[in-house]
Protein backbone atom coordinates (compact mmCIF):
# COMPACT_ATOMS: atom_id res chain seq x y z
CA UNK A 1 0.00 0.00 0.00
CA UNK A 2 1.11 3.57 -0.95
CA UNK A 3 2.41 5.65 1.75
CA UNK A 4 0.06 8.85 2.29
CA UNK A 5 1.97 12.38 2.57
CA UNK A 6 0.29 15.79 3.61
CA UNK A 7 -0.34 18.03 1.50
CA UNK A 8 3.03 19.90 3.04
CA UNK A 9 4.97 16.83 2.19
CA UNK A 10 3.69 17.04 -1.58
CA UNK A 11 4.76 20.55 -1.96
CA UNK A 12 8.35 19.62 -0.29
CA UNK A 13 8.76 16.51 -2.49
CA UNK A 14 7.48 18.40 -5.95
CA UNK A 15 9.53 21.40 -4.93
CA UNK A 16 12.64 18.82 -4.55
CA UNK A 17 11.89 17.30 -7.83
CA UNK A 18 11.50 20.01 -10.10
CA UNK A 19 13.91 22.02 -8.54
CA UNK A 20 16.86 20.31 -6.70
CA UNK A 21 16.96 17.09 -8.47
CA UNK A 22 17.90 19.04 -11.84
CA UNK A 23 20.28 21.11 -10.54
CA UNK A 24 22.29 17.54 -9.07
CA UNK A 25 21.75 16.11 -12.39
CA UNK A 26 22.66 18.49 -14.74
CA UNK A 27 25.89 17.21 -16.68
CA UNK A 28 26.90 20.97 -17.29
CA UNK A 29 29.50 22.80 -15.27
CA UNK A 30 28.17 23.94 -11.83
CA UNK A 31 27.94 27.73 -12.68
CA UNK A 32 25.86 27.12 -15.74
CA UNK A 33 23.60 25.65 -13.12
CA UNK A 34 23.82 28.44 -10.70
CA UNK A 35 23.97 31.26 -13.25
CA UNK A 36 20.36 29.64 -13.77
CA UNK A 37 19.28 29.59 -10.57
CA UNK A 38 19.89 33.16 -10.28
CA UNK A 39 18.74 34.54 -13.12
CA UNK A 40 15.83 32.89 -12.01
CA UNK A 41 15.64 34.10 -8.41
CA UNK A 42 16.52 37.53 -9.26
CA UNK A 43 13.33 37.79 -12.08
CA UNK A 44 11.26 36.49 -9.17
CA UNK A 45 12.11 39.16 -7.07
CA UNK A 46 10.30 41.69 -9.16
CA UNK A 47 6.75 42.99 -9.36
CA UNK A 48 6.28 41.75 -12.76
CA UNK A 49 4.43 38.38 -12.39
CA UNK A 50 3.39 37.09 -15.67
CA UNK A 51 6.17 38.65 -17.61
CA UNK A 52 8.91 37.14 -15.66
CA UNK A 53 9.46 33.82 -17.51
CA UNK A 54 9.41 36.30 -20.22
CA UNK A 55 12.12 37.91 -18.59
CA UNK A 56 14.56 35.26 -18.14
CA UNK A 57 14.07 33.81 -22.13
CA UNK A 58 15.10 37.25 -23.24
CA UNK A 59 18.09 37.59 -20.55
CA UNK A 60 19.04 33.46 -21.78
CA UNK A 61 19.15 35.29 -25.46
CA UNK A 62 21.11 38.29 -24.43
CA UNK A 63 23.66 35.99 -22.70
CA UNK A 64 23.74 33.84 -25.42
CA UNK A 65 24.05 36.41 -28.46
CA UNK A 66 25.91 39.30 -26.31
CA UNK A 67 27.65 37.77 -23.29
CA UNK A 68 28.63 34.27 -25.87
CA UNK A 69 27.50 32.59 -22.14
CA UNK A 70 24.73 30.69 -21.23
CA UNK A 71 22.75 28.69 -18.18
CA UNK A 72 20.62 26.56 -17.69
CA UNK A 73 17.15 28.00 -18.78
CA UNK A 74 15.00 25.34 -17.58
CA UNK A 75 16.54 26.02 -13.86
CA UNK A 76 15.74 29.90 -14.44
CA UNK A 77 12.31 29.55 -15.87
CA UNK A 78 11.53 27.35 -12.87
CA UNK A 79 12.77 29.41 -10.17
CA UNK A 80 10.40 32.63 -11.33
CA UNK A 81 7.85 30.57 -9.72
CA UNK A 82 9.29 31.88 -6.47
CA UNK A 83 6.67 34.70 -6.58
CA UNK A 84 3.03 33.05 -7.23
CA UNK A 85 -0.19 33.43 -6.77
CA UNK A 86 0.24 32.15 -3.00
CA UNK A 87 3.43 34.09 -2.28
CA UNK A 88 2.36 37.75 -3.99
CA UNK A 89 0.71 39.55 -2.01
CA UNK A 90 3.48 38.95 1.13
CA UNK A 91 6.67 39.64 -1.63
CA UNK A 92 4.26 42.82 -2.87
CA UNK A 93 4.06 44.33 0.57
CA UNK A 94 7.98 43.21 1.33
CA UNK A 95 8.99 45.20 -2.13
CA UNK A 96 6.79 48.27 -0.97
CA UNK A 97 7.79 48.77 2.67
CA UNK A 98 11.38 48.43 1.14
CA UNK A 99 11.12 50.67 -1.17
CA UNK A 100 9.06 53.40 0.88
CA UNK A 101 12.35 52.73 3.65
CA UNK A 102 14.49 53.45 0.73
CA UNK A 103 12.97 56.65 -0.17
CA UNK A 104 12.41 57.92 3.72
CA UNK A 105 9.13 57.86 3.57
CA UNK A 106 8.68 56.38 6.84
CA UNK A 107 5.51 57.82 8.14
CA UNK A 108 3.35 56.84 5.02
CA UNK A 109 3.99 53.15 5.29
CA UNK A 110 0.44 51.72 4.79
CA UNK A 111 -0.15 48.23 6.45
CA UNK A 112 -0.20 44.69 5.62
CA UNK A 113 -4.35 44.81 5.01
CA UNK A 114 -4.66 47.80 3.17
CA UNK A 115 -2.35 45.70 0.00
CA UNK A 116 -4.88 42.81 0.94
CA UNK A 117 -8.04 44.90 0.71
CA UNK A 118 -6.58 46.17 -2.99
CA UNK A 119 -6.57 42.44 -3.98
CA UNK A 120 -9.57 41.53 -2.49
CA UNK A 121 -11.47 44.38 -4.13
CA UNK A 122 -10.14 43.89 -7.19
CA UNK A 123 -11.29 40.36 -7.28
CA UNK A 124 -14.56 41.07 -6.18
CA UNK A 125 -15.92 42.89 -9.33
CA UNK A 126 -17.64 40.21 -12.30
CA UNK A 127 -14.57 41.27 -14.35
CA UNK A 128 -12.62 38.49 -16.86
CA UNK A 129 -9.52 37.54 -15.96
CA UNK A 130 -7.72 39.93 -17.89
CA UNK A 131 -9.65 42.70 -16.43
CA UNK A 132 -8.99 41.50 -13.09
CA UNK A 133 -5.67 41.69 -13.39
CA UNK A 134 -5.36 45.27 -15.06
CA UNK A 135 -6.97 46.66 -12.47
CA UNK A 136 -5.11 45.10 -10.00
CA UNK A 137 -1.59 46.21 -11.52
CA UNK A 138 -3.34 49.59 -12.17
CA UNK A 139 -3.91 49.61 -8.22
CA UNK A 140 -0.49 48.55 -7.68
CA UNK A 141 0.73 51.37 -9.86
CA UNK A 142 -1.15 54.25 -8.27
CA UNK A 143 -0.84 53.71 -4.82
CA UNK A 144 2.56 51.31 -4.67
CA UNK A 145 4.35 51.24 -7.69
CA UNK A 146 7.21 53.24 -7.28
CA UNK A 147 8.24 51.90 -4.08
CA UNK A 148 7.46 48.60 -5.36
CA UNK A 149 9.93 49.20 -8.07
CA UNK A 150 12.68 51.01 -5.65
CA UNK A 151 12.43 48.36 -3.11
CA UNK A 152 12.47 45.16 -5.72
CA UNK A 153 16.20 46.39 -6.29
CA UNK A 154 18.22 45.03 -3.32
CA UNK A 155 15.56 42.16 -3.35
CA UNK A 156 16.58 40.89 -7.17
CA UNK A 157 20.53 41.41 -6.07
CA UNK A 158 19.78 39.19 -2.89
CA UNK A 159 18.20 36.63 -5.15
CA UNK A 160 20.77 36.81 -7.87
CA UNK A 161 22.96 36.31 -4.88
CA UNK A 162 21.79 33.52 -3.50
CA UNK A 163 20.61 31.87 -5.85
CA UNK A 164 24.45 31.41 -7.13
CA UNK A 165 25.93 30.59 -3.70
CA UNK A 166 23.05 28.10 -2.57
CA UNK A 167 23.26 26.34 -5.51
CA UNK A 168 27.35 26.33 -6.14
CA UNK A 169 27.05 25.01 -2.33
CA UNK A 170 24.63 22.40 -2.78
CA UNK A 171 26.61 21.07 -5.92
CA UNK A 172 29.93 21.39 -4.08
CA UNK A 173 28.72 19.02 -1.08
CA UNK A 174 26.97 16.50 -3.40
CA UNK A 175 30.26 16.42 -5.12
CA UNK A 176 31.76 15.52 -1.64
CA UNK A 177 29.55 13.29 -0.58
CA UNK A 178 29.26 11.60 -4.38
CA UNK A 179 32.87 11.29 -3.91
CA UNK A 180 32.56 9.34 -0.39
CA UNK A 181 29.73 7.08 -1.22
CA UNK A 182 32.46 6.09 -4.54
CA UNK A 183 35.38 5.49 -1.87
CA UNK A 184 33.22 4.01 0.54
CA UNK A 185 32.22 1.86 -1.95
CA UNK A 186 35.63 1.22 -3.58
CA UNK A 187 36.85 0.16 0.09
CA UNK A 188 34.45 -2.33 0.46
CA UNK A 189 35.12 -4.14 -2.77
CA UNK A 190 39.03 -4.05 -1.96
CA UNK A 191 38.15 -5.88 1.65
CA UNK A 192 35.57 -8.41 -0.42
CA UNK A 193 38.75 -9.16 -2.39
CA UNK A 194 41.06 -9.68 0.19
CA UNK A 195 39.12 -12.01 2.03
Amino acid sequence: MAQRHSWLQNIGRACKKRLVVPILRSPHPAEYSARGVAIGTMWAMTPLVGIQMWLVSMTWIFYKKVLKKSFSLPLGLAFTWISNVFTLVPIYYVFYVTGQMMMGHWDSISGYSHLKDIIHQTFLFDLSFWEEWALFFKLLLKDWGIAMVVGCLPWMIIGYWLGTHLTMQILKDYAILREKRRLAKLQKHLEELHQ
